[in-house]
């Protein structure tokens, strides 16, 4: 059975972004990296998880013909103009009529682990932590949760 020599080490902390449009792509990688207690982990990993549902996570480069292509790809799978009863009032409450949005969240999710080596993010050459808007713009909540020894 493996023994830590160490105690376990654990950090929690609140990340804010904040969006300018209705569907954003922002590349976070700089500002996970730089969270404190990352520096101070030699093996974990980061848990990055956001507070919404008209929000997505994912690992992809941060190119723009990529990300002009990622937008395309969300519009295509759940287009705005679509007929959603979430957006229609007489079976749901809601009026922000963005049932879009919580839909191209399901493709993409909320949550990320990502390994952490030294103090570093275990990231592929061309890989970035990307916080995708699917609603904005809006001011959004990340909850960061570093483990490791």
């Amino acid at each position: 059975m493996p023994q830590t020599l160490e105690p376990v080490k654990v950090f929690s902390m609140p990340l804010t972004v904040t969006t300018r449009d209705k569907l954003e792509i922002n590349n976070i990688t700089d500002q996970i990296q730089s969270l404190p207690g990352i520096g101070d982990i030699g093996h974990g990993y980061v848990l990055v998880h956001s507070m919404h549902t008209t929000t997505g996570l994912m690992l992809n480069e941060f190119q723009d013909a990529l990300l002009h292509d990622i937008k395309a790809f969300l519009r295509q799978i759940a287009p705005e103009e679509g007929r959603y009863r979430h957006n229609d009032p007489t079976y749901s409450d809601c009026t922000r009529q963005n049932a879009s949005s919580h839909l191209a969240g399901i493709m993409l999710g909320q949550t990320l682990q990502i390994p952490i080596e030294q103090g570093k993010l275990v990231l592929g050459t061309w890989q970035r932590i990307l916080f995708c808007e699917l609603d904005g713009p809006q001011t959004r909540r990340l909850y960061v949760q570093v483990m490791g020894v």
